[in-house]
């Protein structure tokens, strides 16, 4: 199953995503893009998601819908409509099921002044939905966050624990090939603030190419991902530690390292095989040129 998309192919799927509900989207693209990997397909359908919400969150959440939404809601309640009653709601107006839950909780405890209740408040009971002083409410919110693969607390625990665990994976292999490094943890009990996942006690050359530190992310790199990250973090290592290589383990757009021009950073979906370790004592890597963090 492929992970690295061509431009055509990803374009493709992404045209194919925005076309399709929020939910039960993965089914359906697994069998128009049978040659793309599902966890490739799940990221990307994850990410443009989140780029959506970006963009709508605000209207989509603004107090006079928020009211119309939670009077449909009370309304369908009174009628003794089935349980889903804010999925189905989710699916109509284009919010996710976790932001919706969220919006009408808050204009549940809306007070008496129409101010909004505490966020502390509002975020403590979508962890705990069984808080929320109405049956009904409460169920329904439960049910959102368990139908949400992006946001809220079920949500974030998950990506929290996906991305540990490729990077416990990515320690584990290298210490299966014998390379020696630092992991994050080390490198910020020695004071440095920025540090990649992996810093190298000896380089390894890949392709041709040395490397001295490795960068985990357990999602998928497109040009919008790749560049957020080498303006807040792949820049800065590049500058401090020399060549460095990013494992983006969901995947990737080919040609994403044409980005960095004369910075060498490598992109790979995997860690190597073909790694060739240097010999000890090797030249510090000084840069030819001095280049801002943010790449500019």
């Amino acid at each position: 199953m492929a992970r690295v998309l061509s431009k055509s192919t990803y374009s493709s799927l992404l045209d194919t995503v925005h076309k399709l509900p929020y939910r039960n989207r993965v089914q359906t693209l697994r069998k128009l893009f049978p040659h793309v990997s599902v966890d490739t397909i799940k990221c990307v359908v994850a990410q443009e998601c989140q780029r959506r919400m970006k963009c709508s969150h605000g209207r989509l959440t603004s107090s006079e819908t928020i009211e119309v939404m939670y009077n449909r809601y009370t309304n369908s309640i009174l009628m003794g409509e089935e349980p889903g009653i804010l999925l189905r709601l989710s699916d109509e107006v284009g919010l996710t099921p976790a932001l919706l839950a969220r919006s009408i909780v808050e204009r549940h405890y809306q007070r008496q002044d129409k101010s909004k209740p505490a966020k502390l408040l509002v975020s403590t009971l979508m962890k705990n939905t069984a808080l929320i002083d109405d049956r009904d409410l409460a169920f329904e919110s439960y049910l959102c966050l368990l139908e949400d693969d992006e946001y809220g607390p079920i949500a974030e625990a998950t990506k929290q624990s996906l991305g540990y665990e490729y990077e416990v994976r990515l320690r584990m292999e290298l210490e299966k090939s014998q390379i020696t490094f630092l992991h994050e943890d080390h490198l910020r009990a020695k004071g440095y603030d920025k540090t990649p996942d992996i810093k190298l006690e000896i380089p390894v050359a890949i392709d041709g190419q040395v490397i001295n530190w490795i960068e985990s992310k357990a999602l998928f790199g497109d040009d919008e991902v790749h560049r957020g990250y080498l303006k807040d973090q792949l820049y800065s290592y590049w500058n401090r530690f020399g060549p460095g290589l990013v494992i983006y383990w969901f995947g990737f757009v080919e040609d994403l390292e044409k980005i960095h021009q004369n910075r060498i950073i490598l992109i790979r979906e995997k860690l190597p095989t073909n790694m060739v370790l240097m010999e000890q004592n090797p030249p510090v890597f000084i840069p030819t040129e001095a280049y801002p963090i943010d790449g500019s």
